[in-house]
């Protein structure tokens, strides 16, 4: 089906749908996932770096670089590779945490704190960007 005017959702996929181009990056599918991974690695980092949590050692300037590099280039394909997982998953913060595992895999220090990403917390808090 080819979306028109008649069948969007919405107006805003639909009439207005030239008129909001540049919130995708804000407001899409792939920024939710972008944003909700963006939360999942400053909390991994804020784990790592909290001195009284003896379960996990803190990171190097470069595992911490490595991190956030992957949120700044955080891709479309990135989302894609997340939506694959979830269509198995059935759950979509889920499927991001295995992604950000898989990704960060070859990475000792972040491999071996790998449990901690979404250590404590539910679906919402992830959400709540």
């Amino acid at each position: 089906m080819t979306i028109t005017t008649l069948n969007a959702l919405s107006p805003l996929d639909g009439r207005y749908q030239t008129k909001l181009d540049a919130l995708r990056p804000y407001f899409s599918e792939y920024a939710l996932i972008k944003y909700r991974a963006s939360v999942e690695v400053e909390w991994l980092k804020a784990l790592a770096a909290a001195k009284d949590l003896q379960e996990i050692a803190p990171f190097s300037a470069d595992t911490i670089k490595e991190l956030d590099t992957t949120i700044v280039n955080f891709s479309e394909a990135d989302a894609a590779q997340v939506k694959a997982i979830e269509a198995r998953t059935n759950h979509d913060v889920k499927a991001l945490e295995y992604w950000l595992k898989e990704k960060f895999d070859a990475n000792p220090e972040i491999k071996k704190a790998s449990e901690f990403i979404h250590f404590a917390c539910t679906s919402e808090d992830i959400n709540n960007l």
